[in-house]
């Protein structure tokens, strides 16, 4: 046994990361970040319809109260702001302006012509289309 010498045990590969394994890692990450880039994108499109469908529901039921009460439409949205309808008129989430949205005019009451016009309905000024295809100013 003295004459055999103790040889070091070699590792037959050298520690470490290959070429290919790096590609491999790297190509996953690239397609996870762009999952997760397209999720984020949507989560905050859907966000942003969630706030615009609040804010028409609160208008049009500030439209429908000041009828109620007036029997009258209001002339502006400043005039459900200044009867204290609203607190203020909402930022559009798409437009990001107040006063982007887009007003729909009663119709004249023949029973009752001296009644002037005002809002019947409000809509978003937005072009853009919903993730369920229509457009944000026709909802």
């Amino acid at each position: 046994m003295d004459d055999e010498q103790a040889t070091p045990a070699r590792p037959s590969r050298m520690s470490g990361f290959t070429l290919m394994e790096m590609m491999i890692v790297m190509a996953l990450i690239v397609i996870l970040a762009g999952i997760g880039m397209t999720v984020y994108g949507n989560s905050v499109q859907r966000s942003k319809e969630a706030v615009l469908k609040e804010d028409l529901f609160r208008m049009r039921d500030a439209i429908d109260q000041y009828y109620a009460d007036k029997n009258k439409y209001p002339g502006s949205l400043e005039d459900l702001v200044s009867e204290k309808y609203l607190r203020a008129v909402p930022i559009d989430p798409f437009t990001s302006k107040a006063d982007s949205w887009q007003t729909t005019t009663s119709e004249p009451d023949p029973g009752n012509p001296s009644l002037e016009s005002g809002i019947s309905n409000v809509k978003s000024g937005s072009e853009q289309t919903g993730l369920d295809g229509t457009r944000y100013a026709d909802w």
